[in-house]
């Protein structure tokens, strides 16, 4: 007899599935009993047999709309979050963090959605991280307007550096770690 997770009939979206956070997120969410669909640009690696994995880009409205439907909740962790990344390619960075956040909120009204939660970042509150800060703080204003225009509840969650299980090979704390496992010795580069 296979293992059936529990149900509590809510439907979630999470944006960015495929990625370190979103991946543990769904994980998380599986486990209580949530019906989970995991939206990425790319196959998710942790895909449990219970998950529906849609391929597709945030940014395509039209397929992220359909993807939506019937969700009760949408976690919206899709984007470019390497720094290094947006500091060299901004137009891009521009383009999927607040025009395909922007789908995302559209996509959320249109459905009905009882809550957004958004993946920010502490850069906000910072003058470092480039066009990521950048980008996070447009779509944090964003979805502000969408609260006031549209009534859309939303949560803002601001992370600092994630590491664990599935880090991604840009993230500082797991480079410093394996520096230090490889070298016996620590370097980091501070911006100013």
């Amino acid at each position: 007899m296979l293992d059936k997770e529990p149900s509590n009939n809510k439907k979630v979206l999470i944006t960015g599935a495929s990625g370190f956070l979103g991946s543990h997120v769904a994980d998380s969410l599986t486990k209580s009993g949530y019906e989970v669909t995991v939206f990425d640009c790319v196959e998710s690696p942790f895909l449990q047999k219970s998950q529906e994995m849609v391929v597709g880009s945030i940014l395509n409205y039209e397929e992220l709309n359909t993807t939506v439907k019937g969700c009760d909740y949408v976690y919206h962790f899709a984007g470019i979050a390497d720094i290094g990344e947006s500091s060299k390619n901004p137009e891009k960075t521009i383009s999927v963090n607040i025009i395909g956040t922007q789908n995302v909120l559209k996509a959320s009204v249109e459905n009905k959605v009882k809550r957004i939660v958004f993946a920010s970042t502490i850069y906000v509150y910072s003058h470092l991280g480039s066009f990521y800060r950048v980008s996070k703080q447009a779509c944090e204003k964003l979805i502000e307007e969408y609260a006031r225009e549209f009534s859309l509840p939303y949560t803002i969650l601001r992370f600092g550096s994630l590491y664990g299980p599935r880090a991604n090979t840009f993230n500082s704390i797991n480079n410093m770690l394996k520096q230090a496992m490889e070298t016996n010795n620590i370097t980091r580069r501070c911006e100013h």
